[in-house]
């Protein structure tokens, strides 16, 4: 094989932003019934994502539960209202040339994203991935087009979870971590510690505090796409 594999983390690396603390506090400012507790409640299991002490199950249930509330085509509108007015203004010209670069050299390139795959797959599309792994969502069914049901499925892309999921994607596809000569990811937060180990390039990119520390210690390459 002779392209290499380039993995990305999205909020805070791709983005300046938390792609699902924004969609909370964007259903907030629409005025939606219990909007404004959630955005608040959002905003605190951040923190906890940012200080490594998240427990993703209650997260999962919590950020989960309001979108089997609303049918599939109202949330659809709201998140093309999202795309509009939230995330097309923090698409940087920085992330999109990084992006651009390694699909010009024909590398496979894959988000890799601890976000709901409802909020996230439309902005990979917006940057140009063909393919995105996050948050799995079961729906009424199983249809993909069915109403949410508000509970994840499958393992979690998070920590560990992102690890396993990229290796189940891989072999979906017949390949391989180590099949690929050069492999990157792309990452801000000390929680892709565990998918960062795994390939031949590690990338801070706008790093927290303790992941600038660990890619210091390490020799890992830092790189600022954001002011």
């Amino acid at each position: 094989m002779s392209r290499n594999l380039a993995l990305f983390d999205l909020d805070h690396t791709l983005l300046p932003l938390d792609s699902d603390q924004a969609w909370a506090h964007f259903i907030a400012d629409l005025g939606i019934e219990g909007a404004a507790r959630h955005a608040e409640e959002i905003d605190g299991y951040y923190r906890q994502y940012v200080a490594g002490t998240l427990d993703m199950s209650a997260y999962l249930n919590y950020t989960l539960a309001p979108l089997a509330r609303h049918s599939r085509e109202q949330l659809d509108a709201w998140h093309s209202q999202f795309m509009r007015d939230i995330i097309a203004p923090a698409t940087l010209p920085a992330a999109l040339d990084l992006v651009r670069r390694h699909h010009e050299a024909g590398d496979l390139c894959c988000i890799v994203t601890a976000t709901n795959e409802f909020i996230t797959q439309p902005i990979g599309k917006a940057l140009g991935f063909e393919h995105l792994l996050g948050i799995q969502l079961g729906t009424e069914g199983g249809d993909p087009l069915g109403r949410f049901t508000g509970a994840a499925l499958g393992v979690p892309t998070f920590r560990e979870g992102k690890v396993t999921r990229t290796e189940s994607w891989l072999a979906s596809l017949g390949h391989a971590l180590h099949d690929f000569p050069q492999s990157y990811f792309y990452s801000d937060s000390i929680n892709d510690v565990p998918l960062m180990e795994r390939v031949t390039h590690p990338v801070a990119t706008n790093p927290d505090a303790r992941l600038r520390a660990i890619a210091t210690d390490r020799g890992w390459p830092v790189i600022e796409l954001f002011e």
